[in-house]
């Protein structure tokens, strides 16, 4: 089956989260909560060397939305739902529709830390995709120290299958880093 044709609902719900795929406009939140958080998200990401201009966020979440729309990615933006704020994004990367499978990639507003919702976003993508894309692994990938991010995939029910020495380099290019393999398998 040719993956466009295939309904990707652009909403997702749990308790208390809405995750909601990118919309024209999304730039000025998103840049707003990448710039509050650059500080963590500079050890571990390599988008966030350089603070972005709310332009380049714009452009990014349009880029976004059209892989979207395409099948080549799927990234929620996620929402807290009683006070509708942002608290960062989930996605799909790297989409293998033959196997099927994905990766799911993942960062967090630093002000909304600590309280769960990125394991409950994770859990929820995680259903969607094996219960509904019909994904057969989802991967998460990260850095050996980024436990913040190992973490997580644990706590959603993730087996660490291996650590990948010298796989990578770290977000800032200056060193050869590990990377963990975490895979939810039907």
């Amino acid at each position: 089956m040719n993956p466009i044709l295939i309904d990707v609902p652009s909403k997702l719900e749990t308790e208390r989260l809405l995750l909601r795929a990118p919309e024209s406009g999304d730039g000025v939140e998103v840049n707003s909560a990448i710039r509050y958080s650059i500080e963590e998200l500079r050890e571990w990401l390599v988008f966030a060397q350089t603070v972005p201009e709310v332009q380049e966020t714009e452009a990014n979440l349009r880029e976004a939305r059209a892989k979207f729309i395409n099948r080549e990615s799927l990234r929620y933006l996620i929402f807290d739902k009683e006070i509708k704020a942002l608290i960062g994004t989930i996605s799909f990367e790297n989409i293998n529709w033959k196997i099927p499978k994905a990766e799911i990639g993942y960062w967090i507003n630093t002000h909304f830390a600590g309280k769960g919702y990125m394991t409950e976003a994770v859990d929820q993508l995680t259903a969607f995709g094996l219960e509904y894309l019909g994904f057969k692994r989802i991967e998460i990938l990260c850095d050996s120290e980024n436990q913040k991010s190992r973490q997580v995939a644990e706590r959603a029910g993730y087996d660490l299958e291996g650590i990948l020495k010298n796989d990578d380099r770290s977000a800032d290019g200056d060193e050869l880093r590990d990377t963990c393999v975490y895979a939810r398998t039907l």
